[in-house]
This record gives structure tokens, sequence and C-alpha cells, in this order.
């Protein structure tokens, strides 16, 4: 399992078989032999359940149905034919934080106090100040903005939803809505799933009491509250009953999400063999590189990061607690983040886009840990540009921060929502939105890319489809593509890559990440120069055989970089 390579996929985005703009789980299937040639070995699909869609299928109204826009039971039956077929694996989503507000569950809790199911979800009265104004329940703010709480009327009471109001929160202290989860799991493992991936699986405890965050944010009504529910009380003990009830008794892969939480002790917790919960999790440090560093900063801000920052956090991780056996999740996109060449490459250029996506590409592949490449990373797909207008980011996490800081502005600015300027936000979608990681899948350069065949796909296309692309790739041997395909068989072909022994080197150097790895008798040096201007590394000479890099390298031991150069030497 460890030696895995793992894909992310986003079925809505990735390729189109019947037409109606959306992708499917037909789609996926027919470009299985695309996924093996690349060097996949696990599939991990985005969820796929019944869903109205509130949150790109994070709201899921049934969890053993496939929502018809990806298809049906059958063919999910065979897709997970064919990739076993293919000597693969086929990772489900499990989101049992929340459900959608129209699963039956909640259909049934809303109904009245005293419905069975009532307890199934986190309900609470009204607070009331001195003038009689109702208020929620506490002051948390909603991870999508806005309270955390929606007030019912038929029942006069508000309900919890850390996300969208259409994604109520299971209450995980409900034994019974436990054993409902385990049921579940089991539907899709006796059914053949190999593993979940399991979505912000560290917010199910939340602290006794619901009490009020802190105030960081005088002039907002609602706080970031997630020390209350990151990481909560009985989150471990939870784990470990589903461990007990349902992982132990299947081969499985299990990747926990756990945003909110930089501390390695704490996501340690989740990890370490000796507490037998999960393989891996997914930590969220490098992807807040580029987000300022502050209480109240939002995912959707952007602030320059510095070479130094990048080599503390690689470094921290690469060495934690590995001879306690903790195991990394090593990734630089997902759904959730956008573009790595636009984010941490230079896509200014198609040069230095390529160039860059392969050096990213060596970052990855040179990582102690299971890697997982996010879908159109493999082809260095890049952000969409700047002057597509607000319209274009369907994301509904876009959607409402754009929303709060108009109406904030407005007010301060006593303007006119239409006076107010936001440029500067829009600046900042355009490097960080979700939106960039979910445009449809570049397969050609025919229309839309080759993702539908219908006239209209769920959302657009990025404009640079005709010249970068999936097909335009396959037979170039300077490709993006044929890079990632070479990177990926050499860290199998050296195991030290994904087990040895991490060491930084060049702790100081301004331009360079630089580190060695040592397994038995064998090294390896990796060099990667993250600057747009070439860097006069010096290093001591070895035996070093050349490997792999993003230019032609020639013989000796000269170790300057080029712009954007990155080169892995072994020695035995």
């Amino acid at each position: 399992m460890p030696s895995v390579t793992g894909a992310a996929n986003l079925p809505v985005s990735f390729l189109d078989t019947t037409g109606d703009g959306f992708g499917d789980l037909n789609g996926i299937n027919s470009k299985l032999d695309y996924l093996k040639d690349l060097g996949v070995d696990v599939i991990w699909l985005s969820p796929i359940y019944k869903s109205p869609l509130a949150d790109m299928g994070y709201d899921i109204a049934d969890y053993r149905v496939i929502d018809s826009r990806y298809g049906t039971l059958e063919d999910w039956d065979n897709l997970l034919k064919g990739v076993h077929e293919r000597q693969m694996k086929l990772m489900m989503d499990l989101v049992v934080n929340h459900t959608s507000d129209e699963h039956d569950w909640f259909v049934q809790s809303k109904r009245s106090k005293d419905d069975p199911k009532r307890d199934w979800y986190i309900w609470r009265p009204a607070k009331y100040d001195s003038d009689g104004k109702r208020h929620p329940p506490n002051n948390w703010r909603s991870v999508f903005e806005g309270s955390a709480w929606t007030y019912d009327e038929t029942t006069d009471e508000y309900y919890l939803h850390l996300y969208v109001e259409k994604q109520p929160d299971l209450n995980w202290d409900n034994p019974v809505v436990r054993d409902a989860v385990w049921d579940l799991m089991r539907f899709w493992l006796d059914r053949g799933c190999d593993g979940f991936r399991m979505d912000v699986i560290n917010i199910i405890s939340k602290v006794e009491g619901l009490p009020d965050a802190p105030v960081v944010d005088k002039d907002e009504e609602y706080q970031p509250a997630s020390m209350h529910y990151a990481n909560g009380p009985r989150v471990h003990d939870y784990i470990i009953e589903m461990r007990e009830k349902v992982l132990s008794h299947y081969d499985l892969i299990t990747v926990g999400e756990t945003p909110f939480t930089h501390s390695t002790e704490e996501l340690a917790r989740y990890v370490l063999p000796k507490n037998n919960e999960l393989n891996m999790v997914f930590q969220f440090e490098l992807m807040h590189l580029d987000q300022p560093d502050h209480v109240d900063a939002s995912p959707l801000q952007h602030h320059n990061w510095k070479l130094a920052e990048l080599r503390a956090i690689i470094s921290r991780w690469q060495v934690f607690k590995r001879d306690e056996g903790f195991w990394n999740a090593v990734f630089i996109e997902n759904h959730d983040h956008s573009r790595s060449v636009s984010r941490f490459g230079n896509d200014s250029t198609d040069e230095l886009r390529t160039i860059s996506a392969k050096l990213l590409a060596m970052l990855e592949i040179t990582q102690k840990g299971t890697l997982y490449v996010y879908q159109g990373e493999e082809l260095g797909m890049k952000n969409f540009p700047r002057s597509w207008p607000l319209e274009e980011y369907k994301d509904v996490a876009s959607q409402n921060y754009w929303n709060r800081i108009l109406a904030r502005r407005a007010q301060e600015q006593k303007k006119k929502v239409e006076e107010v300027d936001m440029k500067d936000v829009l600046d900042d979608f355009q490097k960080k939105a979700r939106d960039h990681a979910r445009t449809p899948m570049q397969w050609d350069a025919s229309s839309h890319a080759g993702f539908t065949s219908g006239d209209t796909p769920w959302m657009r296309v990025n404009d640079d489809y005709k010249s970068w692309n999936a097909a335009s790739q396959l037979n170039d041997e300077e490709s993006v593509l044929a890079f990632w395909k070479k990177a990926l068989v050499i860290r199998k072909q050296y195991p030290i890559l994904i087990f040895g022994e991490f060491e930084l080197i060049l702790p100081d150097h301004g331009q360079v990440l630089a580190y060695k790895r040592t397994h038995g008798d064998s090294q390896a040096l990796v060099l990667l120069n993250f600057s747009d201007s070439a860097a006069k590394v010096e290093v001591e000479s070895g035996k070093w055989q050349f490997v792999l890099g993003n230019y032609a390298v020639e013989e000796g031991a000269v170790y300057d970089l080029k712009p954007y150069e990155g080169r892995l030497y072994v020695a035995h």
C-alpha cells in the first residue's frame, strides 16, 4: 500500500459520455487505460452519491444511490470491474460529518422535536437579546460564511451546519447515528470498494456545550470557531470504534482529511500505527503556504510565499515521527485547491509552465509517503485567466465570500454594492479559488476540449485547451505528461524515494530546495530551483548518477541550476 500512486478524481469534470455536460462514471471507465499508463494504482472518486450539488456532491441525499448525473450502481460495478482487471483499486469518498438537508434522515429529523431521528442532528433553541430579538445558539461562523446555524420555523429551533445550510451536521454523539454510518460503509465495502478518503473526519466531535468562539473580528457577528470542533473530545474514540466495527474486517486504504490543523502531535494521533486509527491523513499546511497568517484569514486570500517557508513545511513532515511509523499523504493539488503550477510554479509562458510543472512533479515524487496526483496535474493544467468574470466562479465558497466582503465594504464605505471596488478580491480569486481545479479535463483540441459532446459543459473549459491538452502531450516526449509518466516509473524503481530517510541540505539557500534521501546503502540527491533565475549550488561531490531532470544535463559534477531546474541523482 505505501508504494502506490493515487489519482484524485473529480467525476463531474473528468469526461462526459452522455452529452449532458456532467462527467460520469462511464467516462472514467473509458479512460482507465490512460490512468494505468500514467502510473496510477488507486483511484479516489469525489462523491458520486445522490445529491442536490449544493457543495459539489459533498451534500449527500442518499449514500446508497449513484446520482443520475454520474450513472447507476451498475455503472459503478462496471467501473470497479475495470479497475480491478487492471490491478488498480477504487477508493470512495466517505462524507459523514454532514448530509444534505434533502436526506431522508434530516427530513424526518426536522418534522418535530419528538421524531425518533431528531437527535440524529444537532438542534438547539434560539438565544434572545434584551429586546427580544432572536439569535443563533452561538456565534460560530460557517466555513462558507454566515452563521453556522439555520432557523427552522416548524420546530422553533436551529440546526448546526459547519458548511452551507443545506449540509446539516450529524450528531456523532448518538450511537444510533454511528451505527448507521458503519452500515453504509459496509454497503460499499461489501460491493467491492477498496477504501475511503474520509471527508473532514477530524470535525465529527464538537466541544460539549458548543460555547461561543473567541471574537477575533469585532466587525463581524460570526467568528471562526474551529477550536471548538476540530479534533474534538471524542473524535479518536469514534475512529477507533469505526476501526473495530468496520475497518478491521476488510483490507483497506484509509485516508482522513484533517482541516484546521497544523499541529504535528495532533495529526500524529490519527496516523501512528500504535493508535490503530487511519493509514494517513491529508493535512493542509503546505496548502496554506500562500494564505495570510492570521486567525480570520480566508483560503481565498493570497499571500506571497517564501522558499524558506516551503522548505520548513516539507522538511518537518518528511522527518516527523519516522521511527514511530508516521506516514505521509503527499499531494500539492486536489479539488479544493487551485492549480499548483499557478501557485508554486510559473505559468507566465508555455516554456516556464512546462519546466516548472516538471519541477513540481519532481518535488512530489521524491517525498516519503503515498503520492496522490490530481486530474490534470499530470498535464500541467493551470488556473483560468483573470479576465473571466465573477459569473464563472461557480463554487459556493467563492460566491459566499464575495457576497460577505461586498456587503461589508458597501456598509463601511456607505456605497451601493455596484459602486464598491472588488478588483482585489477577483485578483485573489484568480490565484486561489477552488474553481480552478474544477474546470473540465482537457482531453483534446475539439469543442469543449473533448470533455463533452453537448453544447454546454457544467463549467467553462479553460481557454488554453486547443494548445494544451492530453492528446497533444501523449506523443510529445518533452511534455509534462511524458515527464510525469517517467517520474512515476522512477519513483517505483527506487524505493529510496518512497521509504528513505530525509536529510535537508543547503538550509539557507535563497533559491534552491535541496535534500538527500537514504535507504540502506543507497542515497539520492534532490536539487530544486524554485526561482526564475539561475542558481549556484555547492554540494559535496560523490558518485552521483543523474536519474531525472527537467533540462538536458551534461555529464560532470557541476550542480548549478537553470531557472526552475530540478535534478535527481542516486548513488549506491
